[in-house]
């Protein structure tokens, strides 16, 4: 079958392709023609996928560009080359000869997505035997780094240091740099991927595109819904978008504080059996025409109404007081810095106005 003929039978059946091919694209697809994380470099909300993905397959980031069809919105997050590519999505599709469309040896798709599945595994498990803890002496990049942001408790053990860990940029290694690790794990306690925040030996962050970013990760395992925990189980649990404002509110309520990596994640955060109450601590984004209420406060509030549907007492703090000039929001690491630990709240006045909510 030629390129062509598989171009028009996919047209109007992308959503399932890329579900199907690319499942790191989920995000994405369960909120079409809205900003999320990408999907590639990690970021926030810099990645979507267009308004007629089941049509056309295309999408677009911020940093990475667009990529007009789901032939090259495959292409560029799985890595296939154009021949690998049209041979799944033929095979997916179960159109033409899948033995020898284009000449040589196929390629099945289940063997392919096998192999890079056990690629991802032994990438992730090399990183994270190679990382060393916070408090090691060769850790100083790390502490360093938490130290000029104004974070100074003691770090839990699912944030360690890789002392010279490889960047890329699409496909092209740029360099090797000290990286803050962070285990995400999903809400039964089972590891998902890592997330690094790339450095430099002084503390700084990394001079590159994308400094913070998530290693891809087994197709098997689901993202959404996981979390990097900072502290220990417990029944009351908070929770927060970015590593940095997770440790900072550690550190300003003195209890559990998980990290849902982007705002995305935490509107769709599932938390484990025996959490009775979350403490939502949301970061105030300026208003913009995705999201009229600022992205962060609307996903803490979709959160919190989605636990009360389920049993679980859950609040919305929101950082008092206005957006400085010249930034995007107010998160908790700029109150610790501002105010304070007498900047947040106290489990006292948390619990009355959940009285009052209920």
């Amino acid at each position: 079958m030629e390129a062509k003929e598989i171009k028009l039978a996919a047209q109007g059946r992308w959503e399932s392709i890329l579900s199907t091919l690319a499942p790191q694209l989920q995000p994405a697809l369960d909120r079409v023609g809205h900003h999320v994380a990408c999907p590639v470099h990690g970021g926030k909300d810099g990645y979507r996928v267009f308004a007629d993905v089941d049509d056309s397959g295309g999408s677009v980031c911020n940093t990475c560009g667009v990529h007009p069809d789901g032939f090259a919105t495959l292409m560029w997050v799985t890595g296939m080359d154009f021949i690998e590519t049209l041979k799944s999505v033929a095979e997916y599709l179960r159109v033409g000869s899948i033995a020898k469309p284009f000449g040589g040896r196929s390629i099945p798709r289940k063997t392919k997505k096998g192999n890079d599945d056990e690629k991802s595994r032994q990438a992730l498990n090399q990183v994270w035997n190679e990382s060393i803890a916070i408090s090691h002496r060769d850790a100083e990049p790390a502490r360093l780094y938490l130290a000029r942001r104004g974070i100074s408790i003691r770090q839990p053990e699912t944030l360690r240091l890789h002392p010279s860990l490889a960047y890329f940029e699409e496909r092209r290694e740029i360099g090797m740099f000290p990286a803050i690790l962070g285990m995400v794990q999903g809400n039964d306690g089972s590891a998902i991927t890592i997330h690094r925040t790339y450095l430099t030996s002084e503390g700084l962050k990394a001079p590159v595109a994308s400094p913070k970013k998530l290693m891809r990760y087994p197709s098997q395992r689901k993202l959404s819904g996981g979390a990097i925990r900072l502290g220990g189980d417990g029944s009351v649990l908070a929770l927060a978008e970015g590593l940095e404002t997770a440790l900072a509110v550690m550190e300003g309520m003195k209890m559990p504080v998980w990290c849902a990596i982007n705002a995305y994640l935490l509107e769709n955060f599932k938390p484990p059996s025996g959490v009775t109450q979350i403490l939502v601590f949301a970061d105030k984004d300026r208003p913009s025409v995705q999201h009229p209420k600022g992205h962060g406060q609307e996903s803490a509030k979709r959160l919190v109404r989605r636990l009360w549907e389920t049993g679980i007492k859950a609040s919305a703090i929101v950082p008092a007081g206005e957006i400085p000039g010249g930034q995007k929001s107010l998160d908790w690491l700029d109150i610790l810095n501002r105010d304070g630990k007498a900047g947040f709240p106290t489990l006292q006045s948390v619990e009355h106005a959940m009285r009052r909510a209920a």
